[in-house]
């Protein structure tokens, strides 16, 4: 039984981190040696920094989140919301680096 346990974890980290956030100042942050990501909203802190030391083999030094609001837009005279969207800055310790381009080991 641990095994499938230790599997479902494995699985979650995946579900944790959904895609790189790739903007000019996401590549200005890469010169600190961070990285943003776009993460699960119900994600926290810690499983973020789990997620991403197992998915890429890192050391994270620390993240910091926050949440984007969807803004309200019109399309043919009806209003609509667009979907939140929460991003997860990870700083990682010197000499560490993630290659976002390459995907997923």
């Amino acid at each position: 039984m641990a095994k499938k346990e230790a599997a479902a974890v494995a699985n979650r980290h995946y579900d944790v981190v959904v895609a790189p956030h790739i903007t000019e100042k996401s590549t200005l942050l890469s010169e600190n040696n961070a990285v943003v990501f776009k993460v699960a909203g119900d994600a926290s802190k810690p499983e973020i920094k789990a997620a991403v030391e197992a998915i890429w083999g890192v050391e994270v030094k620390s993240v910091n989140t926050l949440v984007t609001k969807g803004k309200t837009k019109r399309w043919k005279g009806k209003p609509y919301t667009r979907s939140d969207v929460k991003k997860a800055i990870v700083r990682l310790a010197e000499g560490q680096s993630i290659d976002i381009t390459e995907g997923v080991r």
